[in-house]
């Protein structure tokens, strides 16, 4: 899934929220969507972490290429 994609969902969602904060009682929809806007935080802390790893991971293999060429 792209990255453009996520965060069509992230707005998406965050716009669903938005539309129903105008209730006064918090319902089933409500706390549905807050356990939603959760887990998209979470999956979002997660791919940052993955990018993260990956950046590293990258920079460590050039650094060896970068060595090995140089001997």
């Amino acid at each position: 899934m792209s990255w453009l994609k996520k965060m069509a969902y992230v707005l998406c969602l965050v716009a669903l929220l938005g539309a129903m904060s105008g209730c006064s009682e918090e319902g089933p929809a409500e706390k549905a969507g807050k356990k939603i806007d959760e887990a998209m935080d979470q999956a979002k802390d997660k791919m940052d972490d993955m990018g993260d790893d990956a950046k590293s991971a990258f920079d460590d293999l050039k650094k060896k290429a970068d060595e090995a060429m140089d001997n």
